[in-house]
């Protein structure tokens, strides 16, 4: 069962101190974070909740991401399904095309490690003024020229991205716990 009652639209928050990824924020090449109240309805099962993000990407993001792919999979970088099928391999498995590297009741780490960068991204549940929220932070460290280049071409984009995620996950309505 879902709801979607009312929807609150994602909004940049400053990175969580208390997260997973906190402590590579100094050094980062990108780090930033979004944020969305959940209604008290909402699953608590963060791996329910993160699917339902990524499980559907927004329209508006497909022809990015087909782009995306073929660029970054002629000059040697893995593209979204190799890093799928790569990471459906690993114990904790993939959401969406994403390999989960650690999870605890409240928070997800996702991301892989490739030759021209190193990328992690967060999800997180909360309390915030007595309401329930969902972070979803982003944290990239480049290795080289290419990562560099391919972080400052696709930077603008991402945070288009991200927040249209959240946004169609709200509208979609929020699974709700059984």
């Amino acid at each position: 069962m879902k709801t979607s009652d009312t929807w609150a639209a994602a909004r940049p928050i400053t990175p969580p101190p208390g997260g997973s990824l906190a402590s590579t924020y100094a050094n980062a090449d990108l780090v930033d974070a979004y944020a969305v109240q959940l209604p008290e309805t909402a699953s608590a099962d963060l791996t329910v909740l993160a699917r339902a993000i990524l499980a559907n990407p927004p329209r508006s993001v497909r022809p990015l991401m087909f782009l995306r792919d073929r660029i970054m999979g002629a000059v040697g970088v893995k593209t979204s399904g190799q890093i799928r099928r790569a990471g459906a391999g690993r114990r904790d498995g993939v959401i969406g095309s994403f390999p989960v590297q650690s999870q605890t009741v409240t928070e997800i780490v996702m991301g892989e490690d490739d030759r021209h960068l190193d990328f992690r991204t967060s999800m997180m549940l909360s309390r915030v003024d007595g309401r329930r929220e969902l972070s979803w932070t982003t944290v990239v460290h480049c290795r080289n020229r290419l990562g560099r280049t391919y972080l400052a071409a696709i930077t603008p984009f991402h945070r288009a991205i991200v927040p249209a995620y959240l946004d169609r996950a709200a509208r979609a309505g929020w699974p709700t716990a059984l």
